[in-house]
């Protein structure tokens, strides 16, 4: 009965803070970081730089953009290509989710066109109440051995510090973090790819750095916020 009291709430437009888009659209900035060992998730921010969590550091890593379904290899607006360098933020301690944040370096320019484009850097942070996209590829859960298959983009809203201490009590949430989701959230376990990217407004203001539960389906989100960043992001382009 609370099942069926559920699938009905999520058919009723308006019942809960966040909508859920399960179409088969790519945001064109979407990257997906494809490894020896786990995936990640990046943002396209510049035609050679990717943007993602310092904790994507994986070893054999390709960039692939353009990607909808990453077991098909044989999508027709794919462009991969392999990195130059990964340069993770020098304060980044693989203990802790403060500063986890990570620009690589690709080794050749990516063409951009309708399906892989830039996404822009904020000029200020999102506020809280401010409507984000957060993108990312979820698996299916009856085989997690292969590469996921399910592209989704969850509409849901920034929440304030104090919100957001309420969902993480033993977390200390800094000024360099942000937070996404619903309060307190629900904490529904999920398979799916790391470092989603949270576009507000056209900007890209976070990468997601840790959740406890599943952030398509709008568990509150702790992730770097990326404008306390844009000093270092635009130093680290300028001199690589």
């Amino acid at each position: 009965m609370k099942l069926i009291f559920l699938l009905a709430l999520l058919n009723l437009p308006g019942a809960l803070p966040f909508d859920l888009d399960y179409e088969n659209i790519s945001p064109p900035y979407l990257a997906y970081l494809k490894s020896d060992y786990l995936p990640c998730t990046g943002a396209l921010i510049h035609p050679l730089w990717v943007i993602t969590a310092a904790h994507c550091n994986l070893p054999k890593l390709k960039v692939v953009l353009g990607v909808v379904n990453p077991m098909n290899p044989n999508e027709n607006t794919l462009q991969v290509v392999d990195y130059e360098k990964m340069i993770h933020h020098p304060y980044f301690l693989i203990t802790s989710i403060e500063h986890d944040i990570m620009l690589i370096k690709l080794k050749k320019e990516i063409q951009l066109n309708n399906y892989v484009n830039l996404v822009s850097l904020p000029h200020q942070p999102a506020p809280a109440r401010t409507m984000c996209t957060v993108s990312t590829w979820a698996y299916n859960i009856c085989n997690i051995s292969k590469d996921p298959d399910s592209l989704q983009n969850v509409n849901i809203t920034v929440i304030s510090k104090s919100q957001c201490r309420t969902a993480y009590k033993t977390y200390n949430i800094r000024e360099s973090m942000l937070c996404v989701g619903i309060v307190p959230g629900r904490r529904m376990p999920c398979k799916e790819v790391t470092a989603a990217p949270a576009v507000c407004n056209g900007t890209l203001q976070g990468i997601l750095s840790f959740a406890d539960g599943c952030v398509l389906r709008a568990d509150v989100g702790i992730y770097t916020r990326i404008f306390n960043y844009l000093t270092w992001i635009e130093y680290t382009i300028r001199h690589n």
